[in-house]
């Protein structure tokens, strides 16, 4: 890794834009989203043509939870195939996006409440391509991932998150990458391929959720735990729902809200995505 202080002056790698760029939370769901030709992937491929074509991509993803924050910095980061137990033909899928060194070193250089490595060892997990890959097919646009430090609290990463406002001025889609409701342990496993299913609890909880970022209401979002039991059965692990609040972070007072993909999935999980702006 690399310290950003080797880098104390540097031209700015993007120019500010005359619009805001929306920015997203995804319910990534099953890897196999990253394949299959569903009514989710549809949305996924539907919601890039609905908004600007980015200069860049900055993902924060659930699977780079990591003691500190990191962004990568490589000029081509690989394709991870951060799973196990699935077909084959997952495991070939590469997406060849560019990195883009400078935002890279730009993007750490706006964060100033924590410091930022500049990474050259991970690359695009599944949290990312999976989904990019279905809205920008070429894989021309720049890609970069930034971690998720799991010794902090939900405040910090909502915090953080504001820091980063300047790059929806420079057209970079940031996109938040997990599931609102994500409990593994308890999922259904019979009903995951049939109708769209959930518990009493995950539907509940999700609605909650939901009714909050209408309303703008993030102070319990951010403090979720004082939500209750069906809470923390929606929020076992923080990974998948802390995404969620760089997504909510970076709202202006004037963005509208829209949710799609809003559907449980096995009893347990939600693919409810959020598009601000």
């Amino acid at each position: 890794m690399e310290s950003l202080n080797e880098f104390k002056t540097f031209t700015s790698a993007l120019p500010d834009l005359n619009y805001l760029m929306p920015v997203l939370f995804v319910g990534h769901g099953s890897p196999m989203n990253g394949i299959e030709d569903n009514e989710f992937s549809q949305r996924w491929t539907s919601i890039a043509k609905e908004i600007p074509t980015p200069t860049a991509v900055l993902v924060i993803s659930a699977h780079w939870f990591t003691k500190g924050t990191s962004i990568t910095a490589m000029d081509f980061p690989k394709t991870i195939h951060d799973f196990g137990g699935f077909p084959e033909a997952l495991y070939q899928v590469q997406y060849p996006a560019p990195g883009n060194p400078l935002l890279a070193k730009e993007t750490a250089s706006l964060i100033h409440s924590t410091h930022v490595e500049l990474d050259h060892d991970w690359g695009l997990d599944h949290g990312t391509w999976t989904i990019v890959r279905h809205m920008y097919p070429d894989a021309k646009i720049p890609v970069l991932q930034l971690s998720i430090d799991y010794s902090k609290p939900a405040s910090f990463h909502y915090e953080l998150a504001k820091e980063l406002f300047a790059l929806r001025k420079k057209g970079v889609l940031i996109i938040g990458s997990g599931n609102m409701v994500h409990n593994l342990r308890m999922v259904a496993w019979d009903k995951l391929n049939g109708p769209a299913y959930g518990y009493d609890w995950a539907l509940h909880m999700n609605q909650t959720f939901k009714d909050l970022i209408q309303h703008g209401d993030h102070q319990p979002l951010i403090h979720y735990e004082q939500l209750g039991k069906e809470a923390m059965l929606a929020i076992p692990t923080p990974e998948h729902y802390l995404p969620l609040l760089y997504t909510l972070g970076l709202q202006d007072k004037k963005d509208t809200v829209h949710f799609f993909n809003d559907q449980p999935v096995g009893g347990s999980l939600t693919m409810t995505s959020v598009k601000i702006g």
